[in-house]
């Protein structure tokens, strides 16, 4: 009962045999236990516990997948068992790693759910790689399921939810490393090898293709423990991290009884902060548009319970004997604060929630009396409503607001947040206590050999001179996604063993180099700075700065500068953990009010927003909050969505025009586009200009001038008019030659003055090389 057999066939209806091939009718009519003659039918079945016959499939459809016979029958039965499930179909689909199964399924289940449900049931082997959801199975008029009908099976199509993006390079090259190998086309993060298709034989691959990108080595066994890039990825950086010497300590919980040191990149912007007391350039905002039935109470609770749950956002920043040290605040009894504009006519209510919006944006925060966070409601109706948020970059960042969004979701619904291991303060304590000594040494000595004669100011097409102080006012320009391109891209840089972020800094980086004639640039690159554990889930300022320095010295192909840059910002991403607060201390460039220290070029990419908040009985939109800043010259920040990579060219108004940053981006499309077309080619050789600039360049600025040349005989002619004697004297033996008459008019100019004829008496004749 159970066990899956073949059907036999028996009885007084059953034939002798087949006509004329005695040797099919030997294979298939069989003698059965007492001595009948039975008929092997080639279907599999299996008795089910009442006593039913349940077909599973043909003994001839059974496949072999890495060395296990399967009855891809029997898989489907078992995925048809699952109580969400309508209608099933399960195939074979070949692809570069092989063959595998694919699940075609109709019904209201997830495919990562329905893999780990058939995991308790099926050897691993059997379980589907790829499920296919569709809203229904297409039939055959007798009802069956029309395999002829189904959609084409990728190589490891699955359906599913959001991909999670990468978050680093190591996860980024891990992905991709998976994509080449499975011979899919994108790998989000937390997607497993093993249920994208993956085997022991491509596993060795993986590690293969690991070694020869990170230069560390793996064990095996470890692709199948940690079978996401994800779970990979702290594996791969810790070993990158003691191949360079710099493994450090857990982060653990400190008593909170004397001064709290900052960390090192607080320190910065305090110090920063003195510089320019009041600024608005390092507020963090984030607003959301609410429409629904919103619970005020509700909200005020959730943000309550967060503010009490995170020390850093109820965190101020007195001075000790000239000192700036952490001080923790108690949980406030009030934070929302609400502001009622239902009574105005719509169209003034609706200017003045941008205007208020704006307002918030740009206003200043005190770090020594704090609150470092700002909660403004705004109501506009009944069912509208507009949460304004707003933090000091000293207690929060990028990573943050995420983590802020998620908790509030939960909060907001009355669940419960689970206790946090640690808190900013410890992090910042232990940051303190770990880079001193040989680990500070080490890092330090690392980036002093990086940049060490690295200039001071990146090159850079200005408009204007440098204002004596840099301001901060800025603007942008956004570029949309062009999907062709993103896979460009994406395909370059899988052949590269490198990261789409890298061709796009190398792609940036030529682009100066093609209009400065700088071959070597830096530029600022920010990393999120958690690659630990502990401090996943806080809200605090981790993020870091890179500086990375690129090579573009003998004109290189563009291989050749992405796999300079691709070392550079693996080499770079191993020592990540030295503040750039440090960086900047040990290089001592001179304070230069009018730039940034090291780089002037802020480079990044990110993946689409995933920010999410699900509300009940409220629909959320996260609009833009524009403030008019820069915090650098140039601010270059690239979006993978899913209609290609998008851009956002941030620029300081005081040094750019508009138009320039325009061209700029249209000039850098174009280089890109050549890159990934023409990888071989030099940089010096890809396209830089648009057909109109071309024109502008070769037509406009440098048209060939329209002259009219006369006749040589014309030009004696008319000096003839003018000096009769001396040009009769010229045309005597004249060779009609270029050559020639040079050398006459030389011998003539002798021959005047060795008579005594005065200069004004010879007369130039200018000679001109014509057709």
């Amino acid at each position: 009962v159970g066990v899956p057999g073949e059907l036999l066939t028996g009885g007084d209806g059953l034939a002798r045999g087949y006509l004329n091939r005695p040797d099919l009718t030997a294979e298939r009519f069989v003698p059965g236990q007492a001595g009948e003659r039975l008929y092997r039918t080639g279907d599999l079945v299996r008795w089910r516990p009442d006593g039913t016959v349940e077909f599973l499939g043909r003994l001839d459809d059974q496949v072999k997948i890495r060395g296990f016979r399967i009855e891809p029958g029997e898989v489907e039965a078992a995925v048809a068992g699952h109580p969400a499930v309508r209608q099933a179909a399960v195939v074979v689909a070949e692809g570069p790693g092989g063959k595998r199964l694919v699940a075609f399924v109709a019904g209201e289940v997830a495919a990562d759910d329905l893999r780990a449900w058939l995991r308790e049931r099926l050897p691993e082997h059997m379980v589907p790689s790829g499920v296919v959801l569709l809203p229904e199975l297409p039939l055959t008029p007798n009802g069956k399921v029309d395999r002829k009908a189904l959609p084409a099976p990728e190589a490891g199509v699955q359906e599913r939810a959001v991909l999670s993006a990468p978050r680093t390079p190591v996860e980024e090259i891990l992905a991709a490393i998976w994509a080449e190998v499975l011979g899919v086309e994108r790998v989000g993060i937390e997607d497993g090898f093993f249920d994208l298709g993956g085997h022991s034989l491509s596993a060795i691959q993986v590690v293969s293709r690991v070694r020869s990108a990170f230069g560390v080595e793996l064990p095996l066994r470890l692709l199948f423990e940690e079978p996401t890039p994800a779970g990979l990825a702290p594996h791969v950086e810790e070993a990158l991290r003691a191949r360079a010497g710099t493994l450090a300590p857990p982060i653990v919980p400190v008593p909170r009884g004397g001064e709290i040191p900052l960390s090192f990149a607080q320190e910065r912007l305090w110090f920063l902060e003195q510089l320019q007391p009041g600024t608005a350039a390092y507020n963090m905002g984030m607003a959301v548009e609410m429409e629904g039935a919103l619970d005020v109470a509700a909200l005020e609770s959730g943000l309550l319970q967060i503010v009490s749950r995170h020390e850093a956002l109820r965190t101020r920043f007195p001075t000790v004997d000239g000192r700036p040290v952490q001080e923790i605040a108690p949980p406030p009894a009030r934070l929302l604060t609400v502001v009622d504009l239902s009574g105005l006519p719509e169209e003034i209510r609706r200017q003045a929630a941008r205007d208020l919006s704006a307002e918030e944006a740009l206003r200043p925060f005190d770090l020594v009396t704090g609150p470092l966070l700002r909660a403004v409601l705004l109501r506009l109706s009944a069912t509208g409503h507009v949460a304004l948020l707003s933090m000091h970059h000293i207690v929060s960042d990028g990573w943050s607001l995420d983590i802020l969004v998620r908790e509030m979701a939960t909060a907001y619904a009355g669940g419960a947040l689970p206790d946090l291991p640690v808190q900013y303060a410890d992090f910042a304590d232990w940051q303190r206590r770990w880079l001193e000594g040989d680990v500070l040494e080490a890092e330090l000595g690392f980036w002093r050999n990086r940049l060490t004669g690295a200039p001071a100011v990146t090159a850079l097409p200005l408009d204007r001179p440098r204002p004596p102080v840099q301001r901060f006012e800025g603007d942008r320009f956004q570029t949309p996604g062009d999907a062709d391109l993103a896979e460009a891209v994406r395909a370059l840089a899988r052949r590269a063993g490198a990261t789409s972020f890298m061709v796009l800094l190398a792609a940036f980086h030529g682009l100066l180099a093609r209009l400065t004639g700088e071959t070597d640039l830096v530029a600022g690159v920010p990393t999120a700075n958690r690659n630990r554990q502990e401090i996943e889930g806080l809200i605090g300022f981790f993020v870091n700065t890179l500086a990375l320095r690129s090579d573009l010295s003998g004109d290189p192909d563009a291989r050749t500068l992405l796999g300079r840059v691709r070392d550079t910002t693996l080499a770079a991403y191993a020592h990540q953990d030295l503040p750039f607060e440090k960086l900047v201390a040990l290089l001592a460039p001179q304070r230069d009010l009018s730039t940034t220290p090291l780089f002037q070029v802020l480079f990044q990419l990110q993946s689409a927003a995933s920010r999410r908040l699900d509300l009940p009985g409220l629909a959320l939109r996260f609009p833009e909050l524009e403030t008019g800043t820069a915090k650098f010259d140039l601010v270059l920040t690239f979006v993978e969505t899913p209609e290609g990579i998008s851009a956002e060219w941030r620029y300081a108004t005081a040094l750019f025009d508009g138009t320039t940053i325009q061209r700029l981006a249209g000039q850098f499309n174009r280089l890109l586009r050549g890159m990934a077309a023409a990888p071989e080619r030099p940089l010096s050789e890809l396209p830089l200009l648009s057909d109109a600039e071309r024109h502008q360049v070769t037509a406009e600025w440098n048209a060939p001038v329209e002259e009219t040349v006369p006749e040589i005989t014309e030009l004696f002619d008319a000096r003839v008019q003018e000096t009769p004697e001396a040009v009769a004297l010229s045309l005597e033996g004249a060779d009609w030659t270029y050559a020639g008459l040079a050398k006459r008019a030389e011998e003539i100019a002798r021959n005047l003055q060795a008579e005594g004829a005065g200069t004004d008496s010879i007369v130039p004749v200018t000679l001109k090389r014509g057709p």
